[in-house]
């Protein structure tokens, strides 16, 4: 790069940086504002812990010796090894921790030291924390996860100096990296309005229609709350009951039609099913007194009408996914309570909460005091916004889906790798206050969900433990957000479980990773059980692994609910008395927060 070059970055990023930093500092004066409030309650929580230590002086003479001594072996690690003497390491990184990759944090001695020193402190902090009692339950969550926050960040390899391969492509570049990295940071608190939103991918490589959500469909009905796609079939034959699909509505539907080679979607088109899915307006203001109820009259139960008129059948299997699953669970109940259980045939859960009562480290960030403060916000603006709850997701795998971002971003001043899946899970979407208050409430504090008539909607109390037909539940191991463990002892709320109709199945993998695996992948494994006992300890006892993807066996037990029933010419969207609006992925998944895209207005179609 020539002197003039140079310059000229350096012009861009003066002109650029006085503005946008200062709209980033009012940002976060608000902030800081917040947190001297303590509105997450993050300071009580520490104050309980020291308040817990002090009474313990022998905890924390404990832990200080136990780490003087792994000191003074890393010493002593460290010298035969810059001695030219083998050693073996003291702390090593878990095979999955990727900070720690480039070759030189293991041959320089050095590097090698920080990277162990680092490990030790992590491990040692962690575990004092971990052995303090008598904690309030509270404070003890808030206490292992921001201590967890805090050692994250403080890794050598988020700083300049501490990270070799930063350190080597300053010197190979002229620090010409910290300058595109500088550029980056603006362009991402820009993109922001003046909060930071790391950039995970590159966002102008995708184009829903083009190279992510491609498998053909048709929009056949919308109303305020959603769009409903139909899609192409790819057989001559199909099952008579059609297959629908709801999609949690913090997110697009089309993490399960990223691409042919990993598309649910387009997989069960394959399989013989006629396929609809749900796709979620992005609401805002206007939206904001749009409640759970809303959601299940507009969204599930609206569907159902919908691929009624579509299809002439009035049976259908549904699949819920994450919050669509929850959602799914409390229409099970409705329609049985009015009557209508007919109307479904088959359940399918994916990674769905029923039961709240060990929602993970979501948790962390819902109690009492949180919510009604963001009751207060949301209720000023009318919705939650999207990449508010990203960002409590992101932090979730801080290390995956923060701090790999600011190195990649920031120091290497490298652009973000193009990644659908990240593409995705940028494309977030928001909540109306008033819906996303109610399953806060109802949910999460208060898990009614699976209290007999503990919740009503629509005017109908609902009762998880009447619900009868067959279901299936796969959930994932590594799963941060729907915790696979309680995903089981709500799958034991419903009725059908009594009856022997449950089918639950643990996949490999995390929330995403562990849905979205194709058998073509050859990915992973997975767990199944004829019997469904109390605990899902008991379950995995005597459970039976089995290598690949979970789908087939999904489509096995689908077959099983479909048999005797004969096949049908395949549908085309727009062949019944629905008519086509739009060709997939429609207008509602197209708009994405940030970016002009017009929403055509919602035209409801009247069924009667």
């Amino acid at each position: 790069m020539n002197q003039a070059d140079q310059t000229k970055i350096f012009q861009d990023v003066a002109e650029r940086s006085s503005k946008i930093l200062g709209e980033f500092a009012q940002k976060q004066a608000l902030n800081l504002s917040s947190a001297m409030r303590d509105e997450m309650g993050i300071a009580k929580a520490f104050m309980d812990l020291y308040a817990r230590m002090a009474s313990d002086p022998s905890l924390v003479a404990s832990v200080s010796i136990n780490w003087w001594v792994d000191s003074m072996r890393l010493w002593q690690s460290t010298w035969l090894k810059m001695l030219g003497m083998p050693a073996e390491p003291v702390a090593e990184p878990a095979k999955s921790d990727g900070r720690f990759k480039d070759e030189d944090w293991s041959k320089n001695f050095l590097f090698d030291y920080l990277k162990q020193s680092y490990l030790l402190a992590a491990r040692h902090i962690q575990h004092a924390v971990s052995e303090v009692e008598g904690l309030p339950p509270e404070s003890e969550k808030k206490v292992a996860f921001f201590t967890r926050q805090y050692v994250d960040a403080l890794s050598p390899s988020n700083f300049l100096v501490t990270n070799p391969q930063v350190l080597k492509e300053t010197l190979n570049t002229g620090g010409q990296n910290l300058v595109r990295g500088l550029n980056n940071l603006l362009s991402d608190i820009e993109k922001g309005g003046g909060e930071l939103r790391i950039s995970m991918t590159d966002e102008t490589a995708f184009e829903l229609g083009r190279n992510v959500a491609t498998t053909p469909g048709k929009v056949v009905y919308q109303n305020d709350l959603m769009q409903l796609i139909q899609y192409e079939p790819t057989t001559a034959e199909v099952f008579k009951r059609p297959l629908v699909i709801i999609p949690p509505w913090i997110n697009k539907y089309y993490i399960l039609d990223l691409r042919e080679k990993n598309s649910f979607i387009r997989w069960a088109l394959d399989q013989g099913h006629t396929v609809f899915v749900v796709s979620w307006v992005n609401p805002d203001a206007r939206l904001a007194q749009k409640g759970f109820d809303d959601y299940l009259q507009e969204g599930a139960l609206g569907a159902l009408e919908a691929v009624e008129r579509a299809t002439g059948e009035r049976s259908v299997n549904f699949i819920g996914y994450c919050l669509g699953g929850t959602l799914l669970g409390a229409a099970l109940a409705y329609l049985k309570q009015t009557n209508q259980a007919n109307r479904v045939s088959s359940a399918t859960f994916f990674v769905s909460l029923l039961d709240f009562s060990k929602p993970g480290e979501l948790g962390v960030f819902i109690d009492e005091a949180q919510v009604e403060n963001l009751e207060r916000k949301m209720n000023e603006r009318g919705y939650l916004e999207g990449s508010e709850m990203a960002g409590t997701f992101n932090l979730l795998r801080a290390n995956d889906l923060v701090w790999s971002f600011v190195v990649n971003n920031y120091l290497l001043g490298k652009d973000p790798f193009p990644f659908d899946l990240l593409y995705w899970n940028s494309d977030s979407t928001r909540m109306p206050a008033r819906m996303h208050s109610f399953y806060l409430r109802n949910m999460y504090i208060r898990n009614l969900l699976g209290v007999p008539g503990g919740i009503t909607l629509s005017g109908v109390p609902i009762d998880l433990s009447k619900v009868e037909l067959p279901c299936y539940f796969i959930s994932t191991v590594e799963d941060h957000i729907a915790p696979w463990k309680t995903t089981y002892v709500g799958a034991r709320y419903l009725g059908s479980a009594a009856l022997g109709r449950v089918r639950f199945v643990l996949g490999g993998s995390g929330h995403i990773a562990g849905i979205v695996n194709p058998p073509s992948a050859k990915k992973y494994h997975y767990w199944t059980n004829e019997k469904l006992p109390a605990t899902a300890d008991e379950w995995f006892g005597s459970a039976t692994q089995h290598p690949g993807s979970w789908w087939e066996d999904w489509q096995r037990w689908m077959e099983k609910q479909n048999a005797g029933e004969l096949k049908v010419p395949a549908r085309k969207p727009g062949s019944g008395s629905l008519k086509v609006i739009e060709a997939a992925p429609g207008s509602y998944a197209m708009l994405r927060l940030g970016r002009a895209t017009a929403v055509k207005s919602a035209a409801p179609q009247d069924f009667k």
